[in-house]
């Protein structure tokens, strides 16, 4: 056994025979200290001097060292020995706890040694500069002993009460806690290391840490919301989604379409169908409900957010998902800054961004654009949530998808108010739906609304932006072209606040040359924001663009390749677009038939007659009726409004001509005879002309041949007199066709050949064709049905180029007939159930009658 033990390990203490041995004084305990820090070595008294008196040393200095140093030889024995120049003291291998520690750690032996100490090395005796080394590289070699020993929770917390920078200590603990089954306190413990690190040295924790960490942490994540019971539809864009992640990762996937279009449904539904191709699970974060997405994901993943700046934290994400294979998915996202830090730079990650807006500076993500069901996918989800009644009343369930716009949301609550009703009929929502004033009403239930999903698209917009949003609603259901919308707004132009609605997903955008269109359940949203804005700039705007089609009809009415038997508006603006005029008005008529509705509400009746007024060449050459016949009682009121007769005499021409097409004869000769009576009271003689032309019409068809031929030799007066041939060339053939009716077939061939003579010489083609129709007729009756056949043919291919569909079913007819006499009954039959078809498209009963006689022959 050791007689004598110095210690040095703690507080100073020196035992003989294992009985503590008192050193006296401070002072002489600090000289003790100093010569065990350097066992067998002689320390100068210069050194001693410093140790003692740090400041201000006696004049006696050295003096009083002899005599410390003698209590200590006086206590302890000769181990002190003076020396020239200074002191030493006898340190015996075994005796002292310092050398004895140094060597059990260089040997490995590290419970030996790390039991040696027994606290703060001389921690009864102030610190001084001239111990620091030799105490630093003690401390530092304890540490390293006991970092590696294996120390439970309570030593290694008070060791990292002292040394909080010691990594591999918060390393250990980070282990020691999760080896115990406590991982939040182990997540707590890692956090508080990032963040004394970061505080105190400006970094992250180290490779073996983070490994650490990485071991008990919370992967996998499994944060995707419920998948819904009843998805239906998106096959394709599932299918494109799901065959995308099987790919080469990292993947971005942006999913873009409009408020209430499904778009998180379809990332969710797919996470769920694809957890399995990602085992380190799924990350959901919903941007509309997460102010700090990046602070979020690192709680997530149970990283400390303790960095410094932002590139930093999303720095420390990317490299978190760089060794996962996670789908991420980013929901409700608004501009491409949320993003861009949540994207993974590496590894094995996927990602799903939906969005209500385009993204097309998302470089590398994969556009999956969605909008609104297909009627079959509309009418399954219907159904799905609703049940068996959707088959019993299916055409009360189309009336409800077409006014929730197929718009899956709109549809989910519609069906689940139809399913908390069971006893309501289906009608009776389809009834209450049909009110674009309290759709969005209707369209609510519980936590369930189509108005809120809207307006958060519509609050984000700019102020111009929404604007024009609402002046798109005044434009109707329909596709309609840029410059109405400008012109609605009083701007040369609105290609960049139309722009800004597309890449809302707020409108829709199709064709070439771009037409647009709001949905059906926006158009009711932006009905309901427009009641905010004075009825005088409505009305402005609704002028503007009115006229703007009031030009362009007029302009496209003055070019349509055959001549209009009516009369168009006096003093009407014209436009200037070039193209096909025919085109034009089938385009643009629904459009058309929106604005009358504003007009009409608005009271602008000049423009409420006006525009139907000009659509009449359209809709007669067209075979139209039923839709002339609609825009007519708008014109008619319109024109009776604005107190204008000739515009009253305008459309009552039209109004009769289309009653004559469909049969209403009393109708039609009412309407024609008030024409005629406002026009001869505004002194139009065109229109007088015009309308006894018509009369005329009505009183052949009735078999009043005298006084139709009247008529027509009164109507073709008045044209020679007025110098307008296109009608006298009508008026002729009118005149020869009474005579035809009464078989005077000489002098009806006469009037019918000088009608046609009269056609080819000013170029118009279709009365020429007419007059070779009614030459057929003549042809056919005199027993000439080759001849009658060369007419027709000639006069269809005439019709079928201006594509007067009208004409072409009459001629048809009369082929038809022709063939019937000949006996060839296959080729009179396809003839005349064209022809058939066609009339009856038209609402044209009388022809459709005489074609039903003519096919029952061949019963």
């Amino acid at each position: 056994m050791v007689e004598i033990a110095f210690g040095v390990l703690g507080p100073l203490e020196v035992t003989v025979a294992g009985v503590a041995v008192p050193l006296g004084g401070r002072k002489p305990r600090m000289l003790l200290a100093t010569l065990l820090l350097a066992p067998n070595t002689t320390v100068d008294v210069d050194t001693l001097v410093d140790v003692l008196w740090p400041e201000n040393p006696p004049r006696s200095a050295v003096a009083n060292i002899r005599t410390y140093a003698h209590s200590l030889r006086a206590a302890i024995g000769t181990r002190v020995r003076s020396r020239p120049g200074g002191y030493e003291i006898a340190v015996e291998p075994g005796e002292l706890d310092m050398t004895e520690f140094e060597a059990h750690a260089r040997r490995g032996s590290l419970d030996a040694a790390r039991e040696l100490w027994r606290g703060r090395a001389l921690a009864d005796l102030p610190c001084c500069p001239e111990w620091e080394p030799t105490l630093a590289r003690l401390e530092e070699l304890r540490l390293d002993v006991l970092e590696k020993c294996r120390l439970g929770v309570p030593e290694l917390r008070g060791l990292l009460a002292e040394h909080p920078l010691r990594e591999e200590l918060w390393r250990q603990l980070v282990l020691a806690l999760h080896g115990s089954g406590r991982d939040a306190e182990a997540a707590q413990a890692y956090a508080e290391a990032a963040r004394v690190l970061a505080t105190e040295l400006g970094t992250r924790p180290g490779p073996q840490l983070r490994q650490a960490y990485e071991e008990i942490s919370v992967f996998p994540v499994c944060q995707l919301p419920l998948d819904v019971a009843d998805f239906t539809g998106r096959a394709a864009a599932v299918t494109t989604i799901e065959d995308l992640l099987r790919g080469r990762l990292p993947l971005v996937v942006a999913v873009t379409g409009p408020p209430g279009a499904g778009k998180s449904t379809v990332a969710v539904h797919i996470g769920h169908r694809m957890a399995g191709e990602f085992p380190d699970g799924q990350l959901y974060i919903d941007l509309r409900q997460t102010t700090d997405p990046l602070a979020y994901v690192l709680d997530t993943l149970g990283i400390p957010d303790v960095y410094s700046s932002h590139t930093a934290r999303a720095a420390r994400y990317r490299s978190a998902l760089a060794r996962r294979r996670m789908l991420v998915v980013i929901d409700n996202a608004t501009d491409i800054g949320q993003i861009t830090p949540l994207l993974p730079g590496s590894g094995g990650c996927a990602v799903i961004i939906t969005s209500r807006h385009r993204m097309p500076d998302l470089v590398g993500a994969v556009p999956v654009p969605l909008g609104a069901l297909t009627d079959n996918e509309a009418r399954e989800l219907l159904a799905r949530i609703a049940g068996r009644r959707i088959a019993e009343e299916p055409v009360q369930a189309n009336e409800i998808l077409a006014a929730c716009g197929n718009l899956p949301l709109a549809i989910r609550v519609a069906a689940a108010k139809l399913a908390a009703r069971p006893s309501v009929p289906v009608r009776v929502l389809a009834d209450r739906l049909r009110d674009d004033r309290r759709r969005l009403d209707e369209l609510t239930i519980g936590s369930l609304a189509v108005r809120t999903s809207v307006t958060d698209s519509y609050e984000r917009l700019t102020p111009e932006a929404a604007r024009a949003f609402r002046f798109a609603g005044l434009l109707g259901p329909s596709w309609f072209p840029g410059w109405a919308l400008a012109a609605l707004l009083d701007r040369p132009n609105a290609d960049d606040v139309l722009d800004s609605l597309v890449d809302a997903n707020l409108l829709e955008v199709a064709g070439a040359t771009p037409r647009y269109r709001l949905p059906e359940v926006f158009r009711c949203y932006a009905g309901e924001r427009i009641t905010a804005e004075p009825r005088r700039e409505i009305e402005a705007a609704a002028k503007r663009a009115l006229s703007g089609y009031l030009g362009e009809a007029t302009h496209a009415a003055m070019r349509m390749p055959i001549p209009f038997f009516g009369l168009l508006p006096r003093h009407a603006v014209t436009g200037g677009f070039d193209g096909d005029p025919v085109e034009w008005f089938g385009t643009e008529r629904a459009t058309v038939l929106s604005l009358l509705h504003l007009a009409e509400r608005l009271g602008l009746h000049t423009y409420a007659w006006r525009i139907p007024a000009v659509y009449a060449p359209y809709f007669d050459l067209r075979g139209e009726h039923g839709e002339w016949q609609r825009t007519n009682e708008f014109a008619l009121r319109g024109a009776r409004a604005a107190d204008d007769p000739h515009g009253t005499a305008v459309v009552l021409r039209n109004l009769g001509q289309v009653n004559l097409y469909q049969d209403r004869y009393t109708a039609a000769e009412n309407a024609l005879r008030e024409a005629m009576r406002l026009f001869t009271r505004t002194e139009d003689e065109s229109g007088v002309g015009v309308s006894l032309a018509g009369i005329g019409t009505v009183q052949r068809v009735r078999g009043e041949y005298g006084p139709a031929l009247a008529s027509q030799r009164r109507a073709l007066r008045i044209f020679v007199r007025a110098r307008q041939p296109s009608l006298e060339a009508a008026a002729r053939l009118a005149v020869g066709t009474v005579l035809l009716a009464q078989q005077r077939f000489p002098l009806a061939e006469k009037w019918l050949t000088d009608a046609r003579r009269q056609a080819v010489e000013i170029g118009d083609r279709h009365r020429e064709a007419h007059a070779l129709q009614r030459l057929a007729s003549l042809r056919s009756r005199q027993g000439e049905p080759e001849r009658a056949l060369d007419h027709l043919e000639t006069a269809t291919d005439v019709f079928e180029h201006l594509g007067d569909d009208h004409c072409v079913a009459y001629a048809r007819q009369h082929i038809g007939e022709i063939y019937l006499g000949n006996g060839e009954h296959a080729q009179a039959v396809a003839l005349l159930t064209s022809s058939l078809e066609a009339h009856r498209r038209s609402g044209d009963r009388r022809s459709a009658a005489e074609v039903s006689q003519l096919l029952d022959r061949l019963q």
